[in-house]
């Protein structure tokens, strides 16, 4: 099977062509193109899928589905993320799967023992996060994905004993907090460089088991993770509160 995958939920645009059927032996990623710079992904996104394309050959019927980076995540990057994924849907007639974020960011890890927990900055000392472990060749979910202050992630984290793995855009704004005070004495890791950002292949690669299991979505009906409000729905409701008359 072939799953074309997209991850534009952070500062990161992703884009993958992966193909398999779950073992991962066999599982292949044909391309990914990764971009980590200043530009939107409404300008990069496309471009970089049709390079894809293009470079690969590759006839978008082919595809078997659409993974995409469903949120939590940057407000604005999710919607030109299910948007792209929702029109490619419409257009060629494939299911969507929709990857928790924070998951598909764990599986750049994969196999990696002890807890992983990706960390990605929501501003206001809150990260979006999960905790989770390998076991037996599968993703396990120990706590699903969350938007919580630092402080608060470290008190779930104290209820497991192993070593703890993180990565994600939160590493270089909390990592000294972790290791200096929150954790402080913890067996605590950071991902290295190149596995420690959003990568659609990691994407592609869960889609296949979710595609697997049927964990499918039509086009229509997806709709992104947000988790909590955006910054212009939380400051609207600021002023609703200061003056409902006005408002």
């Amino acid at each position: 099977m072939r799953i074309l995958a997209l991850d534009s939920s952070g500062l990161v645009a992703s884009v993958a062509l992966v193909e398999g059927d779950g073992d991962l032996r066999t599982e292949q990623v044909i391309a990914e193109y990764t971009v980590n710079y200043k530009k939107t992904h409404s300008q990069t996104l496309l471009p970089m899928l049709d390079e894809i394309v293009r470079m690969t050959e590759t006839d978008l019927e082919t595809v078997d589905a659409i993974a995409v980076a469903a949120g939590p995540g940057s407000f604005t990057g999710l919607r030109i993320g299910s948007a792209t994924a929702k029109g490619l849907g419409l257009a060629l007639g494939k299911p969507l799967i929709h990857i928790p974020t924070l998951e598909g960011l764990a599986c750049n890890l994969w196999g990696c023992e002890g807890i992983v927990c990706p960390i990605m900055d929501a501003r206001r000392r809150q990260v979006y996060t999960g905790i989770y472990r390998f076991d037996e060749g599968r993703l396990t979910v120990l706590e699903d994905q969350m938007a919580v202050g630092i402080e608060e992630l470290g008190e779930h984290l104290g209820n497991y004993e192993e070593k703890i793995t993180f990565l994600g855009d939160g590493v270089p704004v909390f990592g000294r907090d972790l290791t200096d005070t929150i954790l402080k004495g913890r067996d605590i890791a950071f991902a290295p460089a190149s596995l420690n950002r959003q990568r659609a292949a990691s994407v592609g690669m869960l889609g296949l088991r979710y595609y697997q299991e049927g964990r499918t979505e039509s086009a229509a009906e997806h709709r992104p993770d947000y988790l909590r409000m955006s910054q212009a729905e939380r400051e609207r409701k600021e002023r609703m509160k200061d003056d409902p008359v006005s408002m």
